[in-house]
């Protein structure tokens, strides 16, 4: 009788995890992020997997096409490509980052402050749109004008167009916040500002703030890439994309491989944070995480 009963048994259906039951129904957000870390390895250990100093100059071998020796081949000075391009992606990674990095986190402190008091919104909030009526590439062409170019610059010229767009996002989710029971009841007892904002304000902004910043880190890889090909980037010497593909265009009927490379990097490293983005604003979206 007890083997009938057991033979009767059913065991109950293994139920796969999360994680791989959304990597099912939405493949390209995990695609995306494979893609973006691949890149990301490849530009960090460039050091290392260059196959030539991508500052070493060859005129024997200049506009040599691909081969086993250059991969990529060479530019006209004989400089290595696929050498050169690898570490573009380093400093591709260095201005995203940073450029994310500092305007949300300003941006967060503008629009936190813009919208909890009535006052300096008024004021805040005309300067963020002086700023926005810019566009910023024009913008950050003319901050590179008056200034010396490096790295550095470049990564204040293209956060400062970028922090409106942060700030406009934090002050509508303060706003809405600000109207909720719970805070105007906290703000009743005295609870003061920073605990205020620390408890209940900010968290409430970090997951639209976190989908935010990986689109203006791909934003920022672009702008820097528009800004050294038209030589107010980047300093030419400094192996960046925009650089590379900036002097190659001279070239590109008789060694197209000189824009080939370096843009198809740019592309899948923009492409990949702007697909890990929208994966991310599925997962942290309520509405949305509930179809996963």
């Amino acid at each position: 009788m007890g083997t009938t009963t057991a033979a009767l048994e059913v065991a109950p259906p293994r139920r796969r995890s999360g994680l791989l039951r959304r990597i099912r129904r939405q493949p390209l957000p995990a695609l995306g992020a494979l893609l973006l870390a691949a890149l990301v390895i490849v530009s960090i250990a460039a050091p290392w997997i260059a196959s030539h100093d991508p500052f070493e100059m060859n005129v024997v071998d200049r506009l040599q096409p691909p081969n086993a020796e250059y991969w990529f081949g060479t530019d006209a000075y004989g400089r290595d490509l696929w050498s050169r391009t690898i570490h573009g992606g380093r400093v591709s990674l260095v201005i995203g980052l940073s450029v994310a990095a500092a305007s949300t986190v300003i941006g967060l402190l503008i629009g936190v402050v813009a919208g909890y008091f009535r006052l300096a919104d008024a004021i805040l909030m005309r300067i963020m749109d002086g700023l926005m009526a810019i566009p910023g590439i024009l913008l950050a062409i003319g901050l590179m004008s008056v200034t010396r170019a490096s790295i550095g610059v470049v990564i204040i010229a293209i956060t400062i167009p970028e922090i409106p767009r942060v700030v406009r996002l934090v002050r509508a989710v303060v706003l809405t916040v600000r109207e909720q029971v719970y805070i105007q009841a906290a703000d009743a007892i005295g609870t003061r500002f920073p605990r205020l904002m620390w408890k209940h304000i900010l968290p409430n902004t970090l997951a639209p703030l976190i989908v935010q910043a990986t689109y203006i880190a791909a934003s920022a890889v672009l702008v820097e890439s528009y800004l050294s090909f038209l030589g107010v980037g980047t300093p030419p010497e400094i192996p960046s994309w925009g650089n590379i593909i900036a002097e190659g265009r001279l070239y590109v009927q008789i060694a197209f491989w000189n824009i080939l490379f370096p843009s198809v990097f740019l592309a899948l490293m923009v492409l990949s944070i702007n697909i890990r983005g929208d994966g991310l604003r599925d997962m942290l979206d309520p509405r949305l995480a509930r179809r996963l």
